[in-house]
């Protein structure tokens, strides 16, 4: 019997070539009707027999595009039946509440590729090509429901060619957005000069090929670009964003260049050639890199060409580039091509712009993999704004607004959350206000006004003066590393309490100190602190962060006693004689006098004092360079003893006593062992007091599971050593994957727990 029934599709199924999908799979099931957008949902009115209709509902998620993400399908009868002929896609509604997926930027897919690559086709070296399956999304969008007229393509009228393949149900870009050609569409320009199209991307290939550095605007902001294999260049190009070491990401054109510049396994693979193509950290190869690109660390940041511009770019250098984003260090990537001018032109040869306008800031994503699982570093183009579950619903709007640094809001709604893309440090007056903006356009493009705020403890993160602004009822503050904890096992979908290992430099815990170091008993709602490390003075606050020599001497000078001697300064005498007299003295006097030196139980900030004693790095250039040389130091040092190490009961916690490690490294290292034997087994024996600490804080607790986060645990030496060893001890151990173990994690944590306070106190009520 013929019957109708209405179909609301809900999920990352706007600006993903869905309507296209539904019409060909009606066309084909002999379904009549017609399918449009509404609001944030795909609303289909299908009329068939019975079993044709169960058929096209089953078939709406089975065989949905790749880039679609159906979270759900609502299925009503509808009284009689339509006596249409056909099926046809309407226009959008912009009406309704439904909640709104924004879809993340797609890589070029093959068939333009071929398009951009053939001289008897219209799009031949088109730098703008698309279709509904790749191109720009989220960085285009106004607002939803996605129709052109919502996009910056809106300006661009469609020539008659362009909007016949538009029209055509038959054609893959039946209704894809941005379609355009060389006839119709945007256009590319470099300065100085004002030289246009074609002749715009050989002047900025000539400039990059002579050993320049280049602007050019990019999908999500703008870009600067050099040779990898010239050794100038980069020099140029680090001198251009003020970055004296931070490792830069090197674009290469297809897999069998990446394979020569880094060792890839099937899972870096795999990441490296998903539509999101991220920037991957593997083990570097030997092909030819100016040795400034990583700056002596043995991974390489590779990826491949995501959009027309880069592949018409690497076809014609036909060379590795590096690509990184378009700012000073420390700001905003610029997005604006008069601050691309005004910015960026002089301190690059050329800037290659273009006619479509950057509506939101997106960096690129970067992604490591970790015991054969990838493990997102930053997450952003590509990537984000693909929403997440929560464990708990959030019963009323909720904007978390994360940490301070590697920063990222959260939009909770019911069972969703949107991560915002990387914004960067907020420290930074115009990445504050570059996060403001952002923040402004997701809750304006999502259609949600927030009702509670949820922030970090720590009073002076500008992300918690941003929360001040709200009534003192709708704050929920976050203990930093609950939210490190909850990130992993909200993504996880981990039930009931757990264990929360978390490694990070520093947070404010709830007595007051610095925490970074943690074993928590935890739920959604609530901890309880089990376990931490032994406490060390950050002698000078933030300037210990800043010198590893100064957090060295903190544990020389200050380090907690717990029943055994600090490391004494004998054994350290080779880093007391490279550092001032004056520091030296000062130091210990702040330190015995607890002047500015703040207590913190950091691992973070002990394997910084433990990269200085060793003397691999007494001043951090960027933020975890000296843990990121601590642990290149250990590579392929094979098995080692551990150092020394102990537990201690203190305060009702089990405490590591890290200056015992530590004293028992310089002692290794006065016998003669080389820093990276030591370094290594300095990595094994926190591995092993993880799992010890894990082992007596689930005996107290009766917990099987494990939640690690926290930055240190991007260290991928630590984070398999310790998954491995809990594995082995028989705890189920989860690290974050999809959502960063840094601080980028901590806004969807805080979410993810407000939701939970909030459901806790509804019950109650």
């Amino acid at each position: 019997m013929t019957e109708a029934r209405r179909f609301e599709v809900r999920g990352t199924v706007q600006g993903v070539g869905f309507r296209p999908f539904v019409y060909r799979l009606a066309v084909a099931c002999g379904v009549r009707g017609d399918v449009r957008n509404s609001g944030g949902v795909v609303v289909i009115t299908a009329v068939g027999e019975g079993p044709v209709l169960d058929d096209f509902a089953s078939r709406l998620v089975a065989e949905a595009p790749e880039a679609a993400s159906v979270t759900g399908v609502t299925a009503t009868r509808l009284d009689g039946s339509s006596a249409q002929a056909g099926f046809a896609v309407l226009g959008s509604a912009a009406a309704g509440s439904a909640t709104r997926d924004i879809p993340p930027d797609l890589a070029t897919c093959e068939a333009c590729l071929r398009e951009l690559f053939d001289p008897g086709d219209r799009r031949y070296r088109y730098p703008f090509v698309n279709c509904t399956a790749c191109g720009p999304r989220a960085t285009i969008i106004e607002a939803l429901p996605y129709d052109r007229a919502r996009t910056t393509m809106g300006a661009f009228a469609m020539c008659p060619a362009c909007e016949a393949e538009y029209r055509d149900p038959a054609d893959r870009r039946f209704l894809a957005e941005p379609v355009a050609c060389p006839a119709c569409g945007p256009r590319l320009s470099w300065e100085p000069g004002g030289r246009q199209g074609e002749e715009a991307l050989a002047a900025a290939t000539e400039a990059i090929r002579e050993g320049g550095v280049v602007a050019i605007k990019g999908i999500g902001g703008y870009q600067l670009i050099c040779d990898a294999t010239d050794t100038e260049a980069v020099g140029r190009l680090r001198a251009a964003k003020g970055r004296e070491a931070k490792p830069l990401a090197v674009m290469v054109p297809d897999m069998a260049a990446a394979c020569t510049l880094a060792d890839l396994t099937a899972a870096v693979v795999g990441v490296l050639t998903s539509p999101a193509r991220p920037i991957v950290l593997a083990p570097r190869a030997r092909g030819p890199l100016a040795p400034q690109v990583c700056d002596g660390l043995p991974d390489v940041g590779v990826f491949l060409p995501y959009s027309p511009l880069h592949h018409l770019l690497l076809r014609d250098l036909v060379r590795p580039l590096v690509v990184t984003s378009g700012n000073h260090a420390g700001g905003p990537m610029v997005t604006e091509d008069d601050a691309a001018r005004r910015r960026l032109g002089p301190v690059a040869d050329g800037v290659l712009s273009h006619d479509r306008p950057i509506l939101a800031r997106y960096d690129d994503s970067v992604v490591r993999v970790v015991a054969g699982r990838p493990s997102i570093v930053r997450r952003a183009r590509g990537i984000a704004p693909a929403p997440l579950p929560l464990p708990v619903a959030a019963a009323e709007p909720i904007l978390a607004l994360g940490a301070q640094l590697k920063h990222t809001f959260t939009v909770a709604n019911g069972r969703r959350a949107i991560i915002g893309p990387h914004t960067g440090d907020l420290e930074d007056a115009e990445t504050f206000a570059a996060f403001e903006e952002s923040l402004d356009r997701c809750l304006r493009v999502e259609n949600v006004e927030p009702a509670y705020v949820a922030h970090d403890l720590h009073p002076e993160y500008l992300s918690s003066k941003h929360a001040a602004r709200w009534p003192a009822g709708r704050r929920i503050p976050v203990q930093h590393h609950h939210a490190h904890v909850v990130a992993t096992a909200a993504e996880h979908g981990v039930t009931g309490p757990f264990l929360g290992v978390a490694y990070d430099g520093l947070g404010l815990g709830d007595d007051g100190t610095f925490w970074g170091g943690e074993i928590l008993l935890a739920t959604y709602s609530g901890f309880k602190r089990l376990g931490r490390f032994s406490h060390a003075p950050l002698c000078g606050g933030a300037a210990a962060v800043r010198r590893p020599a100064r957090m060295a001497l903190g544990y020389l000078f200050g380090a907690e006693p717990l029943g055994d001697r600090a490391p004494g300064t004998k054994p350290a005498a080779d880093l007391l004689a490279r550092l001032p007299e004056r520091e030296v003295a000062v130091a210990r006097r702040m330190i015995d006098r607890g002047v500015n030196s703040p207590l913190a139980s950091s691992a973070g900030r002990l394997f910084d004092a433990l990269a200085a004693l060793l003397g691999i790095c007494d001043d951090n250039r960027y933020e975890g360079e000296a843990a990121m040389r601590l642990e290149a130091a250990a590579g392929g040092q094979g098995t080692t003893e551990p150092l020394g190490w102990r537990l201690v009961r203190r305060g009702g916690l089990w405490v590591y006593d890290g200056a015992a490690t530590l004293r028992d490294a310089l002692t290794a290292r006065a016998d003669g062992e080389p820093p990276a034997r030591i370094a290594a087994a300095f990595h094994q024996t926190l591995a092993i007091v993880t799992v010890e600490l894990c082992d007596r804080a689930a005996a107290d607790a009766g917990v099987g599971t494990v939640c690690l986060s926290g930055g240190v645990f991007q260290n991928r030496t630590l984070a398999t050593a310790v998954l491995s060893a809990l594995d082995e001890a028989g705890f189920e151990a989860f690290l974050g994957e999809r959502v960063p173990v840094n601080d980028g994690g901590i806004s969807y944590g805080q979410a993810a727990i407000a939701a939970a306070r909030l459901a806790d106190a509804t019950e109650r009520s």
